[in-house]
């Protein structure tokens, strides 16, 4: 792979499995020629109407995104993946669990204006974020989470993984999904989950 291979990545901060598999997409930029352009989706926006603590409308877990999609707006979209970093990292391994914290302190590691957790609480934003949302979407039908990853434009629900392989292993892993997405009849391949996401502790 000489030329770069695209990468566009869907995720909400607020889930683990989407969390894991940035962090294997930041391994492979390591090892492999990529180029990742991050993108917002909602449990919130896919759950909506149903039953579980995504699909209320007061939910929290509207929050996140909605503060990530209004720091884009304000201050370009180079902002989505260090400000989704910093949410991840605190919701995930130091496993903040109140959402409001989690905004606030990602806001300041990455050095955007406090004020922008006031979003989480605001409709102001939600047709942008419907809007990136549904552009994942469309891609790949509703029967799907998070997150949704496309390479060089064919799109998947996945990889779905529990451990965050490093070095090589990132790479070759890669390497094997980019060639599944080279093949316009691939589409899915799948078994049951054994465990959660394992995030190790630094």
């Amino acid at each position: 792979m000489s030329e770069k291979t695209r990468v566009d990545f869907w995720f909400d901060p607020v889930c683990p499995f989407a969390w894991a598999t940035s962090r294997w997409v930041l391994e492979v930029h390591k090892v492999r020629p990529i180029e990742v352009v991050w993108n917002v989706m909602s449990l919130a926006v896919l759950n909506e109407g149903r039953d579980g603590k995504h699909g209320k409308p007061e939910s929290d877990s509207w929050g996140p995104v909605r503060v990530i999609i209004a720091a884009a707006q304000a201050h370009g979209d180079e902002v989505i993946g260090k400000l989704y970093s910093a949410m991840g990292e605190l919701l995930h391994h130091e496993k903040v669990s109140d959402y409001r914290e989690a905004i606030s302190r990602a806001l300041e590691t990455t050095g955007l204006p406090a004020g922008l957790a006031a979003y989480a609480k605001s409709t102001d934003v939600d047709e942008a974020l419907c809007a990136s949302h549904e552009a994942g979407i469309r891609q790949v039908g509703q029967d799907v989470g998070t997150p949704i990853m496309a390479v060089n434009g064919t799109a998947f629900f996945g990889p779905v993984i529990t451990r965050v392989p490093m070095g090589e292993e990132a790479g070759k892993l890669f390497d094997a999904t980019v060639a599944l997405a080279d093949y316009p009849y691939f589409f899915e391949l799948k078994r049951s989950r054994t465990e959660r996401p394992q995030f190790a502790v630094d």
